[in-house]
């Protein structure tokens, strides 16, 4: 089962909430295991898109007890690690979905980036790869368009990784 790590923003109003869960229940419609950081905001509605699909989110939780982290989460991990925990939520996606968020949504975009991993982002979250190996961003504008960047990703990564085998 391939891993998707979905980022963005703590604080959202509905619209946004929408479309993090109809990315959440599309991706575990597909099967994918989705991480996040497992607190509110986009993690919490794609966590309940992911719920209501049956599919399995695992948040990764910034505090040190597994009383933290939305209800909707299929396990948490408590790190004790505060923000620097955004490094494990991108570490742990084969890609990473960006919807809506700030500063935090922006630093774990640019650890992806920089791990050289593909970063694909629901709205207006930009940045370029201007050096070899480093990751690149694609711009969707809808749940449906993300998914299908998923899937594509995945078409391409594992036909390349079968032709190095």
């Amino acid at each position: 089962m391939h891993q998707v790590s979905v980022i963005g923003g703590s604080v959202v109003d509905e619209s946004i909430c929408s479309i993090a869960r109809r990315l959440g229940n599309l991706l575990a419609s597909k099967g994918y295991i989705i991480f996040n950081g497992g607190l509110g905001g986009v993690m919490e509605c794609v966590s309940q898109g992911v719920q209501e699909a049956g599919g399995i989110v695992i948040g990764i939780i910034p505090s040190n007890t597994h009383m933290d982290g939305n209800r909707y989460l299929t396990a948490k991990i408590p790190t004790g690690m505060g923000f620097a925990r955004n490094f494990l939520v991108v570490r742990a996606g084969e890609v990473v979905v960006a919807i809506d968020g700030s500063t935090g949504t922006l630093s774990e975009a640019s650890f992806a980036l920089a791990e050289g991993k593909t970063v694909i982002a629901i709205g207006e979250i930009c940045a370029e790869p201007k050096k070899p190996n480093e990751g690149k961003m694609i711009r969707v504008n809808s749940p449906e368009e993300a998914v299908l960047a998923v899937e594509e990703y995945f078409k391409n990564h594992d036909s390349t990784n079968k032709q190095n085998d």
